[in-house]
């Protein structure tokens, strides 16, 4: 975040770390200062970021809080955390913000260029969120406002749409691996199958780009692939296939009368995921 805020011309006044070294990089790499003391940074500061692990963001904020606050933004990056890790703001006159950019960060020097088209969700004190929107309106970020109780909901949502999803993937190769498939065969083979899914649904919903044998209601196939897994591949596909069959039921409901199957397959394959080997 340093890196892309001072790229974007805004005035990052530098870091502050247990490991010295560590802000020295950091300074160095974004080309602002470091400081041997939390309280140099703080007092230059208007805006203070704390970048460390969720279970450091209170600690962090316990030894902040014994200095001059007054009028000063205190944020951190979390995506599960709330604002609410900042108690007794009031008292220093201080304002909490969580600001969340919806990205996987792999990397410190090279992910800051994925930033540029971020989603960001913000939560905390009104002043501070109006102050953070002014900030992403300015770097052409789009944002929306979450509320405090719904940041573990809103980071498991983020934490599915982004590892479990890996996890499936994970699962698909390994079935790929047991037909016979090398690694590099079946990451080049799935290539064009994952991209065209993941564009059709982030271009027109889930619903919309629904294809397979559950949605045709092919009773057989379904059968087939149940009887090929086992164990806690085969619970996973079951579970997915009924959250499938509801979509494909929702789908149903939409579309003109004749373009998908009658209901009676639908009942069928419930009862073919319904069933207990």
């Amino acid at each position: 975040m340093g890196k892309y805020l001072a790229d974007k011309g805004k005035t990052v006044t530098g870091y502050y770390s247990q490991s010295y070294g560590n802000a020295a990089k950091a300074a160095e790499f974004t080309s602002t200062d470091c400081f041997r003391t939390m309280e140099e940074l703080v007092a230059l500061s208007d805006t203070l970021f704390i970048a460390t692990p969720d279970g450091k963001i209170g600690a962090v904020w316990d030894c902040m809080k014994a200095m001059s606050l007054d009028g000063r933004i205190i944020c951190h990056f979390s995506g599960s955390l709330s604002s609410d890790v900042f108690k007794g703001t009031d008292e220093k006159k201080a304002y909490g913000v969580s600001v969340h950019p919806m990205l996987a960060f792999r990397d410190r020097f090279s992910s800051y260029g994925q930033l540029e088209n971020c989603f960001f969700t913000l939560e905390g004190h009104p002043y501070a969120v109006g102050q953070m929107e002014k900030l992403l309106e300015e770097l052409g970020n789009p944002y929306c406002r979450i509320k405090a109780e719904d940041k573990a909901k809103y980071h498991c949502a983020a934490s599915i749409l982004s590892n479990d999803v890996v996890a499936l993937l994970d699962m698909g190769f390994g079935l790929l691996g047991q037909c016979g498939f090398t690694e590099e065969e079946a990451l080049y083979a799935a290539a064009a199958l994952v991209r065209g899914n993941v564009e059709n649904v982030l271009a027109n919903g889930t619903l919309p780009s629904m294809t397979g044998p559950i949605l045709r209601g092919d009773t057989v196939t379904v059968s087939k692939h149940l009887a090929a897994l086992s164990g806690e591949e085969r619970e996973i596909y079951r579970l997915l296939g009924k959250r499938l069959l509801r979509m494909a039921e929702e789908r149903k409901g939409k579309e003109e009368a004749g373009a998908l199957p009658e209901e009676g397959h639908y009942i069928e394959i419930k009862q073919v995921l319904n069933r207990r080997v």
